[in-house]
């Protein structure tokens, strides 16, 4: 399913669109670059910035390089993991005990 996502460059180009509206939301409210922990979440809200320009500029160019990274074994259990652990953190942060 995911590799038939890449195959379409509109999708790919909708999808740069709203991260890069969330990415500008995340940094507008929180562009906090004093030490500690919250600076993880600006560098988050950068990343999807770029993340999301770069969709919307190069959406044929990445779709390829999606697809490729997909078809790679392992690539998607590693990104799930980064993910799940950057929420994880982000989680025990925001509702852990001061």
């Amino acid at each position: 399913m995911v590799d038939q996502a890449f195959h379409n460059p509109g999708l790919v180009f909708a999808t740069g669109y709203t991260l890069f509206v969330a990415g500008l939301a995340i940094v507008y409210f929180h562009n906090r670059w004093t030490g500690g922990w919250s600076v993880v979440v600006t560098l988050l809200g950068w990343l999807t910035i770029f993340s999301g320009l770069s969709r919307i500029l190069f959406p044929t160019r990445l779709a390829e390089i999606a697809v490729r990274a997909v078809k790679e074994p392992g690539v998607m259990l590693v990104a799930a993991f980064i993910t799940l652990v950057i929420g994880a953190f982000l989680s025990f942060k925001a509702y852990g005990r001061k």
